[in-house]
């Protein structure tokens, strides 16, 4: 919405809701969240909300820093003898929350009961390559693999992977216990999660004594909510437009940086128009990339020409670029037999969305410029459940998506764009396939020398940059609002919650 509408509904509000206005007061931080998260065992949730609520409760066996290596943290050093041995020592100062020591039972557990059904979980997916996980001692752990998983430590990584206690069952998630800075207090669904600082956390203890993460599913709200200081924080849950609104705001504060959340355009290469590259290159040259970061976010996002962010040590920023050029987009669409008609189009092609807001203005968007390029495209919004399962089955020809954290290792091109991982094994929802891709792929799993992986990683970011199977728009910067109570502030790349580590409430 333009400034000055955005501004009249945020005063109108405010106006509106006075008679109920109060304050955040004390030690207790109130962060504003869209949805609850689905479940706070880490074995489980998948969620954008119960990954990085997790975080703060669980710890990994590994961590990635800000150019996404993998530093020490549960474990404080490992070796990896060869591809299918890795061998983890454990820190032995960690206690959970309930006071009882961390060892490396607790571990094998974690990993075997989400491997043997013990639960019911997606991220078993994520560990099949394990053929048995061994305990020598109290503090070493041993993960054997039945063949090279270049995703294991990713996938042992934080956010995705949390330790939990042996003979967590499957109820564990009512009240879950970690070992990181925070413990849990109390969730109710649809309204909130509480969490308090953690005595035994083997970290440095934070500053902040309570969060309250509050659900609130509407973005106007979540605006008053801050505006008039009943809220502390929103992290990237607002409107562009409304983020700059309240700029204004003298009792808020907005911290921004580059984030790593991609968004993107889906083709299915089986499509009798799409599976014509010609076709995806004049798509991709005929969408002005930087004006709609302009027009829809308020240039709150850069531009991307790979699924890795820049700041990834796997990130190749000398592939082929897509520039916003519609004679070349025309001629392109010409050379591949497609003039145009007497009405001006050359053809009809449906764009696919859920009914989320945000992805409907990025497609009506989308439709607008295609049509300089004689592309019709026809608009098709479903509720989020029948559009993913249309995606995932392939029933559809151009849809918008999104990577929230799951781009920031790079099995995320296997995972994306191998033969092996069409749906339901993977995500190439796009059913993309090509041989070279596949090998360099396969040779990437088998090496352990991150310099060797990441020419083999360049080769395959060039490749797909030619072939085009998903046109990569731009990452979102992560987007803090916040109260200026909230001090010594923190962001990472990744948008999760780790910034409630080090911040600070100003009596």
């Amino acid at each position: 919405m333009p400034e000055r509408f955005a501004m009249l509904v945020l005063a109108l509000l405010f106006f509106i809701s006075g008679c109920n206005r109060y304050h955040a007061t004390g030690n207790i931080v109130t962060v504003l969240i869209e949805s609850s998260p689905t479940n706070l065992d880490p074995r489980i949730g998948v969620d954008a909300q119960s990954e990085r609520i997790d975080s703060l409760l669980f710890d990994a066996l590994v961590r990635r820093d800000h150019h996404f290596n993998l530093q020490p943290w549960l474990a404080e050093k490992w070796e990896t003898p060869n591809p299918l041995t890795y061998v983890f020592h454990l820190r032995k100062d960690v206690r959970f929350h309930n006071g009882h020591p961390l060892t490396s039972t607790d571990v094998k557990y974690t990993l075997d009961s989400i491997l043997q059904g013990m639960v019911i979980s997606v991220k078993a997916n994520a560990y099949q390559a394990i053929d048995r996980v061994e305990t020598p001692d109290p503090l070493t752990v041993v993960i054997y693999l039945k063949k090279p998983d270049p995703a294991l430590l990713w996938n042992l990584s934080d956010g995705g992977f949390g330790v939990v206690p042996a003979g967590s069952g499957r109820d564990f998630w009512k009240h879950p216990i970690g070992s990181g800075p925070f413990e849990f207090v109390s969730q109710e669904q649809d309204k909130e999660v509480v969490l308090q600082r953690a005595p035994h956390s083997w970290q440095p203890q934070p500053s902040i004594e309570r969060v309250r993460f509050a659900v609130v599913p509407d973005a106007t709200t979540r605006a008053l909510e801050l505006q008039k200081g009943s809220a502390d924080a929103a992290m990237n849950a607002l409107p562009a437009d409304t983020v700059y609104a309240l700029r204004r705001e003298r009792n808020l504060e907005i911290d921004s940086g580059p984030g790593t959340t991609l968004m993107y355009l889906i083709f299915n290469t089986r499509d009798p128009i799409l599976r014509d590259g010609r076709v995806r290159r004049a798509i991709a040259l005929a969408i002005n990339r930087p004006l709609l970061i302009h027009s829809l976010y308020r240039d709150q996002a850069r531009l991307a020409e790979s699924v890795l962010p820049p700041e990834h040590w796997a990130w190749n920023g000398n592939v082929e670029a897509h520039k916003y050029d519609l004679a070349a987009a025309n001629r392109l669409l010409d050379n591949a037999g497609y003039p145009r008609q007497r009405n001006g189009f050359r053809f009809h092609i449906g764009l696919k969305t859920s009914t989320d807001e945000g992805s409907r203005l990025l497609a009506m968007a989308i439709q607008q410029q295609l049509s300089q390029a004689g592309i019709a495209v026809d608009l098709r919004s479903y509720e989020f459940a029948t559009f993913y399962s249309d995606i995932s089955r392939g029933i559809f020809q151009i849809a918008p998506s999104r990577w929230i954290g799951g781009n920031e290792a790079p099995d995320i091109f296997r995972y994306s764009f191998a033969t092996a991982s069409f749906p339901p094994h993977g995500a190439n929802r796009g059913f993309y396939t090509n041989p070279e891709l596949d090998r360099l792929l396969e040779d990437a799993a088998s090496d352990t020398d991150q310099q060797r992986q990441k020419a083999d990683y360049d080769r395959v970011q060039e490749i797909l940059a030619s072939d085009l199977p998903t046109l990569n728009l731009w990452y979102l910067d992560t987007v803090l609002v916040h109260s200026r109570r909230l001090q010594n502030i923190h962001l990472s790349p990744s948008g999760n919650y780790d910034f409630l580590r080090d911040a600070t409430v100003k009596e």
